[in-house]
């Protein structure tokens, strides 16, 4: 019945009757509901959508729901505003008004997003907040906002904002117990998380809300969140809650091109946690040099599986920030994992908060987690096949892909000991590599995950890339697989749709412009009779990362810098 509905005719179809998906790419459609064939063969199925008047499409609905969230921010910004389609006062003597509806739909006056996001951008990403403190500014701040006064927003406008960041959660790398943030909210002030984490959640769900009129609070728990931290340093009993602020506000920092704070709050991250033990399971390991400490940094035991599993969550939301965001800057890490020693990293393997919450934690079968796993040596611990632990794997690698790298120097080109090091990086890499998901099946995963394996791909050809491309230019092997990784980059770019932007952690940037310098030093040495073929390739190539890097560098601008950046070698490579 459906297919008769739908069908205008055999191999034609009433204009306008084609799903939204076949009409972006003119492909012939035939219509079927509730998925036509195209999208079907194509695994987009969740994504055929109609716009045929019978129905709201998904794109609508969200659009909906967003307008409905925006409404309720006006009243409970100004009392006396009432919504031109519903009032919580008396909804029989309010008239709809087109004017009001219409006026109150754009920016809010006191946001500028042309000047507030505005990239004046310097030579390179690491001098740009020497020059400048201010050339990347978060939105200023409303004199009249109706936070300015009360340190804790309405329990629904904290609902609203706690929504608005839940589905972004993985993208910033908090893993939490989401029921319990929920409920988290009425509970008395003593048994909540400490406001700096609270507002800094407040702040990015300001910031995923952008253009709206939310957004305009942005700064204001930006501020709240940074005094949190200050005050949440004399309650011991928070210190899960202060390093997961810090993290989240490193990452925000980070990805507005605020470098020196970002390096900063990711640093102090680091150091508590380090500090507090959360890089091992017992503290009966850290004396292994028999020296008593003055203070004993110890944290209650957990209440439960949950909260034990946060704690090690909490760890590697650090490590990858750490590991990510160091080589991305050219920083040494903060976290050091060295052997025999109490920074060695003695914990199992991330896993998903429902795991923990039925207490499937995994224990650590031995020492080192991660120099174990990079030598070679982690088919002997148990776990670590979660989404999340392929994400830290990545980060691992990427960081000592690029430290190995850089070590190098001429006196160990024939180093036996540096070779074998060499070969086992990436040998781990490509069995790695080989443990992931293929790229072409993940549009049949979670939409939840996928954003974060892509980044998982992504970062493991990127250290493909740190580990030979200082060789590329003297060893044709080094060459040739450093633009292996880098098509490898490319062709997981093609496989990224237009709602898989919205949840991709800002870390891909850097990755993308490291793919793109690889390809922009074959297009600049590229000569021959091949050359004019090849040079076309390239460039759509490196046309494609531009393309994902300006499309992602609308809501991160340091990536929209590196967008700059990557126009700048199409121009060169002319």
């Amino acid at each position: 019945m459906a297919t008769s509905e739908n069908h205008a005719g055999p191999g034609t179809l009433q204009r306008g009757k084609a799903c939204l998906r076949c009409r972006k790419r003119k492909m012939r459609c035939d219509g079927v509901k509730p998925a036509c064939h195209q999208c079907v063969r194509a695994k987009k199925a969740d994504a055929c959508e109609y716009d045929d008047g019978k129905g709201k499409t998904r794109t609508q609905i969200l659009r909906e729901h967003i307008s409905r969230l925006e409404q309720r921010i006006r009243e409970l910004e100004d009392p006396e505003y009432t919504s031109p389609s519903v009032t919580l006062h008396d909804p029989h003597a309010h008239q709809p008004s087109p004017t009001s509806s219409s006026s109150s739909a754009g920016s809010p006056s006191g946001i500028s997003l042309a000047s507030s996001y505005s990239l004046d951008i310097p030579s390179s990403p690491q001098t740009s907040w020497l020059s400048s403190n201010s050339r990347f500014s978060s939105p200023t701040v409303k004199s009249d906002s109706f936070l300015s006064d009360d340190l804790s927003p309405p329990v629904e406008l904290s609902r609203l904002l706690l929504e608005i960041f839940i589905p972004h959660r993985h993208q910033c790398g908090l893993e939490v117990d989401v029921e319990r943030l929920r409920e988290s909210l009425t509970l008395p002030l003593q048994d909540q998380p400490h406001p700096a984490l609270m507002n800094a959640i407040f702040m990015w769900g300001c910031f995923f809300s952008r253009p709206g009129p939310i957004s305009q609070n942005e700064s204001l728990y930006l501020s709240r969140a940074l005094d949190g931290i200050s005050d949440a340093l004399h309650h011991p009993t928070k210190v899960i809650d202060i390093i997961q602020a810090s993290c989240l506000l490193s990452l925000y920092f980070l990805s507005n091109g605020r470098l020196l704070e970002g390096t900063y709050h990711g640093s102090a991250a680091a150091s508590l946690a380090v500090q507090w033990g959360l890089h091992r399971l017992s503290l009966d390991e850290a004396n292994i040099v028999g020296w008593e400490p003055i203070v004993l940094f110890k944290l209650d035991q957990p209440k439960d599986a949950t909260q034990e599993g946060e704690r090690i969550l909490t760890f590697w939301q650090t490590f990858d920030l750490d590991r990510c965001w160091s080589v991305a800057l050219q920083r040494p890490i903060s976290i050091q994992d060295e052997k025999n020693s109490p920074n060695s990293i003695n914990l199992p393997w991330p896993q998903s908060i429902e795991e923990y919450a039925s207490c499937q934690i995994d224990e650590p079968n031995g020492l080192h987690t991660i120099q174990s796993f990079i030598e070679g040596r982690g088919s002997t611990h148990l776990g670590g096949f979660s989404v999340r632990a392929q994400r830290v794997k990545a980060s691992a690698l990427l960081e000592t892909a690029n430290r190995l790298s850089s070590n190098w120097d001429y006196l160990m080109a024939t180093s036996p000991t540096y070779q074998e090091d060499f070969q086992a990086v990436e040998q781990t890499i490509l069995r790695f590599l080989s443990t992931l998901v293929p790229v072409h099946q993940l549009d049949g995963s979670i939409p939840d995950v996928k954003p974060t394996l892509l980044v998982a791909h992504t970062l493991a050809h990127a250290a493909l890339i740190h580990l030979h491309y200082r060789f590329s230019q003297d060893d044709p092997t080094s060459l040739d697989k450093c633009l292996r990784a880098a098509r490898a980059c490319v062709a997981i770019i093609r496989h990224i749709s237009e709602n898989d932007y919205d949840f991709l952690d800002p870390i891909i940037g850097p990755c993308w412009m490291a793919a793109a310098n690889s390809l922009g030093s074959e297009l600049n040495s590229i000569d021959g009779s091949w050359a004019l073929l090849n040079r076309v390739d390239i460039r759509n190539e490196i046309g494609l990362i531009h393309y994902a890097l300006t499309k992602l560098g609308t809501r991160f601008p340091l990536l929209g810098f590196q967008a700059v950046e990557v126009q700048k070698l199409l121009s060169n490579g002319i």
